[in-house]
């Protein structure tokens, strides 16, 4: 995806592209929005779906780990944890097949709302 779009001009805002992750992430792992929302950590699925969503936030969107700790009400270093832990799993096939589908949904519903953001 598109590292420079949250710098951009597009008519997302950063918190709009978290909450599109986030809804991608919940979609595929089956999981409500409100848990990954929610203050403490939760259950094993709920946290890996939260560490995902911020993932592809931070990597696919291009927001920084402290724009990305602020849609996700976490810390950076949260961020950067998360970031390490789904980085480390890509080296899993079904994985990283998952992730890279997400990835170009991302890209595909991004390239809807804001067209000149996903060149």
């Amino acid at each position: 995806m598109n590292n420079d779009i949250a710098n951009g001009a597009d008519p997302l805002s950063r918190s709009a592209r978290a909450r599109l992750a986030e809804a991608a992430v919940c979609a595929a792992l089956r999981l409500p929005p409100a848990r990954l929302r929610q203050g403490r950590r939760g259950v094993s699925p709920v946290a890996f779906g939260r560490q995902v969503a911020m993932y592809l936030t931070h990597v696919g969107f291009g927001l920084n780990l402290s724009q990305v700790g602020l849609a996700f009400g976490r810390d950076r270093t949260t961020v950067r944890h998360a970031c390490a832990l789904v980085e480390d799993r890509r080296s899993e096939p079904g994985f990283e097949l998952a992730l890279a589908a997400l990835e170009a949904a991302l890209t595909l519903r991004l390239r809807a709302f804001a067209p000149e953001a996903g060149r």
